[in-house]
C-alpha cells in the first residue's frame, strides 16, 4: 500500500502528516498554536491562541487541535519541534499515569489537562512521533511556526 496503511483491524487508514508548533510572546504571555495537516496533495491550516499561556501549552494545543480536526481514524505522523511534546507522549506519559499524575520527584505534572486531552486524541489514531529541529528550514515546521504566530496576532487583535 502506498498512501494508506492497514490498521490492526484490517481497515484502511489514511496516512496524514501533522506539522505542529507553538509560540509565546512572554512565557507566560500571549500564545499561539499552528498546525499544517497534509494528506496527499491536500492541505489544511489551523491556528488559534490564548491570552495568558505558556509555550509548552501551545505546543500541546497544536497537536491536540490537529488530531481533533481529523474526522476519522488515521495513520498520523506528527512532526514537532518540541521535545517536551515528543518525549512527553512517547516516554513520560505512561509513568505519569502510573504514578497518579506525579513526576519522578513527586510533584504534580504540569499541563495535566492537555496531556489527558492529547492522550484521548491519540487513542483515536495510529500515531508516530517525529522531532524536527525548529527554525532550521524544514518546510512543514516553518509553516506551522508561521501559523502559530498568526494565532498570537489574532489574540493580540482581540485585546
Amino acid at each position: 500500500m502506498s498512501e494508506d496503511e492497514m490498521s490492526e483491524s484490517g481497515n484502511v487508514l489514511k496516512a496524514v502528516d501533522l506539522f505542529t508548533d507553538g509560540a509565546c510572546k512572554g512565557n507566560p504571555g500571549l500564545g499561539g498554536w499552528g498546525v499544517l495537516i497534509r494528506y496527499g496533495d491536500h492541505e489544511k491550516s489551523l491556528c488559534g491562541g490564548e491570552r495568558e499561556t505558556t509555550n509548552n501549552r501551545m505546543e500541546l494545543m497544536a497537536v491536540i487541535e490537529g488530531l481533533k480536526a481529523l474526522t476519522r481514524s488515521c495513520q498520523v505522523r506528527v512532526h514537532t519541534d518540541s521535545q517536551y511534546v515528543q518525549k512527553g507522549i512517547s516516554e513520560w506519559l505512561p509513568n505519569w499515569v502510573r504514578r497518579g499524575w506525579k513526576t519522578a520527584s513527586g510533584s504534580a505534572v504540569k499541563n495535566q489537562d492537555l496531556w489527558q486531552a492529547l492522550s484521548e486524541q491519540v487513542r483515536r489514531h495510529e500515531v508516530s512521533w517525529f522531532w524536527v529541529k525548529g527554525h532550521a528550514g524544514h518546510a512543514g515546521n516553518e509553516r506551522a511556526d508561521s501559523l502559530a504566530n498568526e494565532g498570537v496576532r489574532a489574540v493580540m487583535e482581540k485585546r
